[in-house]
């Protein structure tokens, strides 16, 4: 009787719901509803039941997919149009090169040697003109190099009987072998030739030990390899250097500017977060490390490896320019190095917004001012830096202006109205009195804790105590706490003091910079500075443009 009632119960329940269903279907579009648990939507046009629980089909899947493939590679373009061009000249050297295979004319004349025209293509046609170079030039000497050595040796050993050559082939095979790769220790040959050397090797022992059993004329396989390299290595460098040339030169020129540009941004961002009037909480900014100060530093600090190659990159290129003047490579990489020095000012800088001791509002308050004042000169000169620097031409001689100079004497006087922040009240014997008592209440629940631990071995403080545990032993470390430090009349200051000392090492780093950039000015003959030249960039409108490196993992 009572499971009746309760089917009854659940009848009438769906019956109640169906009927609700109904009304609602016919007050919207003349839905119905069918048993089953499906809603359908004879006539409204408005989202199903069906719609909601159905999964994506395939067709779907692969639009959705067609979808974002075409919208990455329309950012890929849109972020740097060169990458296009770059990818149509690739395409258009391949197809030149695959003429001696297709026209019959040619492949009689070259024969099966033309797919060393095509390895070369592929291998040595980067993204910018001096890396075309160092990779072009290496690979045709090596090659040269490598066949001349080869045939040398083979005509010594052909000439002494098959025994004597074949011995004579080994040894020196052995020989080349562990001279060029011990050659690839030195510094400079790693810097600047290192492919060339790897190119050396293989050529080297692709031919020698090819030919070893082969009846086919040695002089005539060496001949056809290193012209259809040459052809290839020429074809690269004719489009690197002639059709839409990209300048590694121009690459870290511009790498240059946009660093000094993000260093002002992060400097004036962390002044403004510092003293914004919002509370700021700590562990969101730990978690949260990927913003535009992050950033913007962070491209600085790891600059190195992409300062370097665009230099050696740079250092291969021909004088490009209408003045033909040399590309001072060498200074581009000192700034670079004198830009991280200031870029750990920075990081130190942003370390100051995520401090444990925080300085009251009301302190902050009054060195506001002065510091935000300090900061938008600094970015000022930088901002300035940055413009001389991308249009080629002389600081103004009034970078370092009165104003820089203002800025640090108001910051001075205003620390010296507040002398009772950093030195404490009038009555200093409180203090070392606080500290050991402090020390002391430290010291004695950290021996009371010690002896309630059950241990074989004597307690002492600098021995573990057996049969403890990992977390208890993470805490018997007598430690100044928090309170004892946050109890000292001086501790509201520390940290505004240490964030107005960064700001004035700032300062001083500064110099160091505007030294090295009028130092390249010099060199590189930049145009004389004028008046009507000094416009600031608003760089917040400029996007950000990616540094196309070469890779040199693949050597054929």
């Amino acid at each position: 009787m009572q499971g009746r009632g309760v089917a009854k119960t659940a009848i009438a329940f769906a019956a109640i719901n169906g009927k609700k269903l109904r009304e609602e279907g016919s007050c919207k579009g003349g839905g119905s509803l069918s048993y089953g648990g499906y809603y359908k939507q004879s006539g409204g046009g408005g989202m199903t039941m069906d719609s909601l629980n159905e999964k994506p089909t395939l067709i779907q899947k692969m639009k959705r997919f067609l979808g974002s493939l075409c919208c990455n590679i329309w950012k890929v373009g849109r972020d740097d149009p060169r990458r296009a061009i770059h990818a149509l000249k690739v395409g258009f050297s391949l197809t030149l090169v695959s003429l001696l295979y297709l026209m019959e004319p040619l492949f009689k004349g070259v024969d099966q040697s033309a797919i060393w025209a095509v390895i070369t293509v592929i291998v040595v046609l980067e993204f910018t003109a001096g890396a075309t170079l160092c990779k072009g030039l290496n690979r045709g000497f090596g090659t040269m190099l490598a066949a001349s050595l080869a045939f040398l040796f083979e005509f010594i050993a052909r000439g002494n009987g098959k025994v004597f050559g074949a011995v004579f082939i080994g040894a020196s095979i052995f020989f080349i072998g562990t001279l060029t790769t011990f050659l690839r220790f030195f510094p400079k040959i790693k810097q600047n030739y290192d492919y060339g050397v790897i190119v050396f090797l293989l050529t080297f022992n692709l031919i020698t030990v090819s030919t070893y059993r082969v009846d086919e004329s040695f002089l005539k396989l060496a001949e056809g390899r290193t012209y259809m390299i040459g052809v290839g290595s020429g074809i690269c460098i004719l489009m690197s250097l002639f059709i839409f040339p990209n300048w590694s030169g121009e690459d870290l020129h511009n790498h240059t500017v946009s660093k000094i540009e993000g260093l002002a941004k992060s400097i004036e961002a962390c002044v403004t977060k510092y003293f914004s009037e919002e509370e700021r909480n700590v562990e969101r900014d730990e978690m949260i490390s990927e913003d535009e100060i992050y950033e913007n530093y962070k491209a600085v600090l790891e600059s190195k490896s992409t300062d370097d190659t665009l230099a050696l990159h740079a250092s291969w290129e021909p004088r490009y320019t209408w003045q033909c003047h040399k590309f001072p490579w060498q200074q581009y990489v000192k700034i670079g190095g004198v830009l991280r020095h200031f870029g750990y000012g920075v990081v130190a800088l942003r370390g100051s917004l995520q401090t444990e001791i925080r300085t009251p509002r009301s302190v902050r308050l009054l060195f506001k001012d002065p510091c935000i004042c300090l900061a938008s000169e600094v970015t000022k000169s930088l901002m300035e830096l940055a413009c001389s620097l991308r249009n080629r031409q002389h600081c103004s001689p009034e970078l370092l202006t009165e104003s820089l100079r203002q800025a640090l004497q108001d910051l001075d006087t205003a620390l010296k109205s507040q002398p009772r922040l950093f030195v404490g009240t009038n009555t200093p014997h409180h203090k070392p009195e606080m500290l050991s008592t402090l020390a002391l209440t430290e010291r004695q629940n950290f021996e009371n804790h010690l002896s309630s631990i059950n241990t074989d071995a004597p307690t002492s403080i600098d021995r573990k105590p057996k049969g403890v545990s990992e977390g208890e032993r993470r805490v018997l470390r007598p430690t100044l706490s928090k309170f004892a430090i946050t109890s000292l009349d001086f501790s509201e200051a520390l940290p505004i003091a240490a964030f107005v000392a960064l700001l004035v090492e700032l300062v001083a780093r500064l110099d160091l910079v505007i030294e090295e950039v009028e130092e390249l000015g010099r060199v590189a003959c930049f145009k004389e500075f004028k008046h009507g030249d000094n416009v600031i960039l608003d760089i917040d409108t400029r996007t950000k443009r990616e540094i196309n490196l070469p890779n040199f993992a693949s050597t054929e």
